[in-house]
């Protein structure tokens, strides 16, 4: 039998993920309300939750396939429906069908992108995510949201909220490679300047949540964006793998 501290270790990261996805659920009912402020600001906490949950489980020793599966699941109510839901109850309920489609599309490419990384974690490099994370995708969301309060004019910028619903979409689905900071040489060498740079994303966050979710997120994007594009014939082969049967016939 497994003893108690063990039981406890397996049972911590697990209700992060369900804190995770309580947020999602919460924000759902917000943005139903017409809470657009508190619905976006709960997905922040939602993915700080995300963000603490494989790195308890990687503390602890108990990573498992079930905690990865339950984690997407997770994913996919906090960071898929709930944005979703968001956009479409802030910008799209008076659009009709076009409306629900463009909402959709952006669920579909989230789930889709969770499907994917599911299907490729043990060949993608740590070093690069394969298309924009959902997280990152979902705070893209919840960022132009939060503007869309402070700046009303971009309330009424509907082609301009399709286009950034849809391109935000296929970035999650799209072979774009986007650096993870997981084993940068920089970070490892520079701890301590990495440590001022995220109080200072935090203090700013707090101070300026309405304006800097959105620069922030806008800007990892489209850095990883200028970053392709300039290094492209360095990065163009990077999520590119030999299948198992590929590999016996060059063996034989």
């Amino acid at each position: 039998m497994i003893d108690q501290p063990k039981r406890l270790a397996f049972f911590l990261p697990n209700t992060f993920t369900a804190l995770n996805m309580a947020c999602g659920f919460a924000s759902v009912i917000m943005s139903w309300n017409g809470q657009f402020y508190n619905a976006s600001m709960i997905l922040l906490l939602g993915a700080i939750f995300d963000s603490v949950d494989g790195r308890v489980a990687r503390m602890t020793g108990t990573q498992s396939q079930f905690g990865e599966q339950f984690d997407s699941i997770s994913d996919v109510v906090s960071f898929g429906i709930a944005p979703s839901f968001l956009v479409y109850n802030c910008f799209f309920k008076d659009m009709g069908r076009l409306g629900m489609v463009v909402s959709f599309i952006y669920l579909l490419c989230g789930a889709l992108r969770l499907a994917r990384f599911n299907a490729n974690i043990d060949k993608v490099s740590s070093d690069y995510f394969q298309g924009l994370p959902i997280p990152t995708a979902a705070l893209g969301l919840v960022g132009y949201v939060l503007l869309a309060i402070e700046f009303e004019l971009i309330q009424s910028l509907t082609p301009f909220t399709i286009f950034y619903v849809v391109l935000y979409s296929v970035l999650m689905i799209s072979n774009v490679p986007f650096y993870s900071f997981k084993n940068a040489a920089w970070v490892k060498t520079h701890k301590k300047r990495v440590l001022a740079i995220i109080f200072l994303l935090l203090a700013l966050i707090f101070t300026y949540e309405q304006l800097m979710i959105g620069v922030i997120t806008g800007a990892y994007v489209l850095g990883g964006l200028v970053y392709f594009i300039t290094h492209k014939g360095a990065l163009e082969d990077v999520f590119s793998w030999k299948s198992e049967n590929d590999e016996v016939n060059e063996n034989n």
